[in-house]
């Protein structure tokens, strides 16, 4: 079995999610909290009853604030550096529900710098290609464009390097180098990164002038940058941000790691054609059937390792019931892999048909969305 690492920049091996628990000194997300989250919502979210959405930090203090009638703003983000995937998207949805929910902001970071700090062979230009067609498939999802402002790391330099210099002030290169394992050999750029992500946790109260609630909904690997930001934000007078965390959706390969859209094998792309979809599906996503019809009619196959199953578990299946069907023929040898995946790549690509239009139209919204101040 392959080591497990799960950094901001890298995320290889069969994931613990109980030992990240632990290591990063986050909590999972219980009953109580779930119950309270249905009253104000109505409802919970698919990823919340599935436990994709499983820890947490301060969400009860949160979820006390918002009683007080303190509404909090959300804070998410994404780095270009290359396509968006189902993977990246998964946050992104659990966001807008929580928006529509909670009728909150949102401030959507986008820090164009990150990646070509951090990234190998990524250019400056390359990234602003990338931070153009990621924009459009954050706002084919819907968001409302009143409540959801975008950041841009070095468009809004004025705003948020003033900010991002409290910050650094702050923070020691030692503090740095124990959160990200960086080095003496790390550019300066890497280096001073995390004072820039930290500036959305606390920008509405600086631009609205007084104290407002944070929460931070986001993948497990990116909690070393919010873990400093905690630290560093009351020393500056600021309320510590809360933050949900979210399991990975599987890579099309297998259970380690997480989807990319750098490897080799590409995850499934938010532009992938319905031929795209399948193929990948077909060719390269990982079975839980048996290796035979005849084996696994009497067998079954395994759910938890497959992944046509986990898509449908993560993003493309709603419906507990159906799911729950679905998981029971599959087990019981009823439903074969063949089937499993028919399923799956129509319910793909329906969704990415949908979202296409949309990401199409999205091309003239996006002065909508870019903070002006």
């Amino acid at each position: 079995m392959a080591k497990s690492v799960v950094t901001p920049w890298e995320v290889s091996g069969n994931v613990d999610y109980d030992r990240l628990v632990k290591e990063f000194g986050v909590s999972k997300i219980d009953e109580k909290l779930l119950e309270r989250i249905r009253k104000h919502a109505g409802e919970l979210h698919f990823m919340l009853r599935r436990k994709i959405f499983f820890a947490h930090r301060d969400l009860k203090w949160l979820l006390d604030e918002y009683d007080k009638g303190n509404k909090f703003f959300l804070y998410t983000g994404r780095s270009p550096s290359g396509p968006v995937h189902l993977g990246h998207l998964l946050p992104w949805i659990f966001t807008k529900w929580l928006q529509d929910k909670f009728g909150v902001e949102l401030w959507f970071q986008f820090p164009d710098e990150e990646k070509f700090l951090f990234k190998q062979g990524l250019s400056y230009e390359q990234a602003q290609k990338y931070l153009f067609e990621n924009m459009l498939d954050v706002i084919a999802l819907g968001f409302d464009s009143k409540k959801t402002h975008f950041l841009v790391d070095t468009k809004n330099a004025n705003l948020m390097y003033g900010e991002a210099c409290k910050v650094a002030k702050k923070i020691t290169f030692s503090m740095v180098k124990s959160s990200f394992g960086l080095n003496e050999q790390s550019n300066l750029g890497q280096i001073f990164y995390t004072s820039m992500q930290a500036v959305p946790a606390f920008l509405p109260p600086v631009l609205k002038g007084k104290e407002i609630p944070c929460i931070i909904p986001h993948a497990v690997d990116q909690d070393p940058h919010f873990r400093l930001t905690r630290d560093i934000l009351p020393k500056l007078g600021y309320y510590k941000p809360a933050s949900i965390q979210c399991s990975f959706l599987p890579p099309l390969t297998g259970s380690e790691g997480k989807m990319s859209s750098s490897e080799s094998i590409k995850g499934i792309l938010s532009t992938d054609s319905p031929a795209d979809v399948k193929n990948k599906i077909n060719k390269y996503a990982f079975s839980g059937g048996q290796a035979t019809v005849e084996e696994h009619r009497k067998r079954g196959g395994d759910c938890t390792v497959d992944v046509p199953f986990q898509y449908l578990k993560y993003l493309f299946e709603e419906s507990d019931k159906k799911l729950n069907e679905i998981e029971k023929d599959y087990s019981s040898g009823k439903m074969l892999t063949g089937d499993m995946k028919k399923y799956t790549i129509e319910k793909i690509n329906n969704f990415l048909s949908e979202h296409q239009k949309r990401r199409e139209k999205a091309k003239d919204k996006i002065p909508e969305f870019l903070l002006k101040i």
